[in-house]
């Protein structure tokens, strides 16, 4: 007989496995590169599906490694995930990439998962907390695609901008303090995402766009331009930065 899980449990379980997974498989020193990051994301993949198959079959799925179902825009939940975030940071042996796991109901993300395989480490929406106390004075962005925004945000702050990997490691780097603010503009996708923002918000950080409206999840178009994760306190003045950039600029 299958165990039954909560949602909360079923989400921290499918972080701390397919954690379990990907570091079995780069670990064993059969694939490297290019190969071990497809066959990360392929087993990755594989298994959270057939886990949630198992417990969860009436629910919507959305995940970068397989083909988009229209259906999950009928279904009040719907699981988003990322098996792998950060699959080049994975595959060169680096510990800046991620697990997102993501329950979204009616459009936001309820009960959420990032794992950090490599720290040992899955932080879950259910027991998440923000570490308060003085600034770090940083801002950390995108390795490969920094928004300018970011930059001049940093330089009014007074702040410096470090670059990260995966969208999860960067998220998670905020809520342990370690960096006071991410801030990501060129796109991403819901799956980025929404495991990520559903942990800060249940830890009480500040999750928007970079124009201050909401982030919402499981719809149509799974584009998303730009995020917001930051300090509460520092949301205002850094969205006022972040609109009067783009009005002098056009662009973030």
């Amino acid at each position: 007989m299958t165990a039954h899980f909560d949602d909360a449990t079923l989400t921290q379980r499918l972080a701390q496995g397919t954690g379990e997974i990907l570091k079995g498989v780069r670990n064993v020193g059969a694939l490297q590169g290019r190969a071990l990051g497809e066959a990360g994301d392929d087993l990755a993949q594989n298994w959270i599906a057939r886990v949630l198959e198992q417990h969860r079959p009436d629910d919507g799925f959305l995940s970068e490694e397989a083909a988009d179902n229209p259906e999950r825009l009928g279904k009040d939940r719907v699981w988003i995930i990322d098996p792998l975030d950060g699959t080049k940071e994975f595959a060169t042996g680096r510990q800046d990439w991620a697990v997102h796991i993501a329950l979204v109901e009616n459009g936001t993300p309820t009960h959420a998962a990032v794992g950090l395989p490599d720290l040992g480490v899955v932080f879950h929406s259910s027991d998440a907390r923000a570490v308060s106390g003085p600034y770090s004075k940083r801002i950390v962005v995108s390795h490969n695609r920094a928004p300018a925004v970011s930059h001049h945000i940093a330089e009014k702050l007074e702040f410096t901008t470090n670059p990260l990997g995966s969208a999860g490691a960067k998220a998670m780097h905020v809520l342990l303090g370690d960096y006071d603010a991410y801030i990501h503009a060129g796109g991403q996708y819901e799956w980025d995402s929404a495991a990520p923002v559903g942990v800060c918000m249940a830890a009480g950080l500040h999750c928007s766009r970079l124009d201050g409206t909401p982030l919402t999840y499981n719809n149509k178009d799974t584009y998303m331009p730009d995020i917001l994760i930051c300090r509460p306190e520092l949301a205002e003045e850094i969205l006022d930065l972040a609109a009067k950039f783009r009005e002098s600029n056009g662009s973030y």
